[in-house]
Parts: structure tokens; C-alpha cells; sequence
């Protein structure tokens, strides 16, 4: 078989353009699976923090609230199933943070020191969770 220098040097020009393509496509297929893994992350950040974020106004607003929402109320429900009696959050006048007060048969009472905190982690949580299940 005959072959001439010039079909030679044509047909290695055309396979170093293949394989410059070749090379080309995998790295953008690389660059376009660290996209979307990245894309992924950003999107589980950006609803961690949406929920975070409505969580915090639940918390902040809702839950002081005279009529609650049925979300609120399946939150104070689930509280109140947890700890074995009602609570009721108010926000003072003067703006501090939020008094937590258990309902007794003496009336009532103010939640303070360790039960206060494991209280309003509880309420994080299940505002969290609840928020959640409820977001698209």
C-alpha cells in the first residue's frame, strides 16, 4: 500500500484535532460535574439557612402569638407532650428575651436556669424540623 507524506501528516492533523477535542470535552464534562455537585451543596445551604431563617420568625413572633398558627400549635403540642405540661412564652415589655412560664395547678411558673435552656434548644429543634417538613 502507497501512501503519500501528505495523506500521512493530513491523517495525524486530523487525529491530534480528535484528541484536542477529546481532551477539550472531558474537561468540560469535569468542570460541569463539579457544577452541579457544587450547585447541590449551594442549594442544601441556601434552604438550611431558609429555614433557619423562618424558624427564628416562628420562634420570634409566632409563638407569642394569642392565636396560633397550626403550625405553632403542633410545635407547643409536641413541647408539651415532651416535658409533660404546657408553657406559655411571652416577650416582656422592655424587650429582653423571651420568660418562659409552666402552667401548674399553682399557676404560672417561670422557667429558669438549665430547664429554661434545655427548653428553648427543644423549641429550636422542633421549630426546625417542623419548618422543614413544611417547606417545598
Amino acid at each position: 500500500m502507497n501512501t503519500s507524506s501528505a495523506n500521512v501528516r493530513t491523517m495525524l492533523r486530523t487525529y491530534g484535532k480528535q484528541l484536542t477535542n477529546a481532551k477539550r470535552l472531558a474537561r468540560f464534562r469535569q468542570a460541569l460535574g463539579e457544577a452541579k455537585a457544587l450547585d447541590g451543596v449551594d442549594r442544601q445551604a441556601k434552604r438550611r439557612e431558609l429555614v433557619e431563617r423562618i424558624a427564628r420568625e416562628v420562634i420570634e413572633n409566632l409563638i407569642v402569638s394569642s392565636t396560633p398558627s397550626p403550625v405553632v400549635a403542633a410545635i407547643l403540642g409536641q413541647i408539651q407532650e415532651e416535658f409533660g405540661h404546657p408553657f406559655l412564652f411571652e416577650y416582656p415589655v422592655d424587650g429582653t428575651d423571651v420568660i418562659i412560664l409552666r402552667s401548674t395547678a399553682d399557676g404560672p411558673q417561670e422557667v429558669v436556669g438549665p430547664e429554661r435552656n434545655r427548653v428553648m434548644r427543644r423549641l429550636w429543634e422542633i421549630t426546625l424540623s417542623k419548618v422543614d417538613d413544611t417547606m417545598l
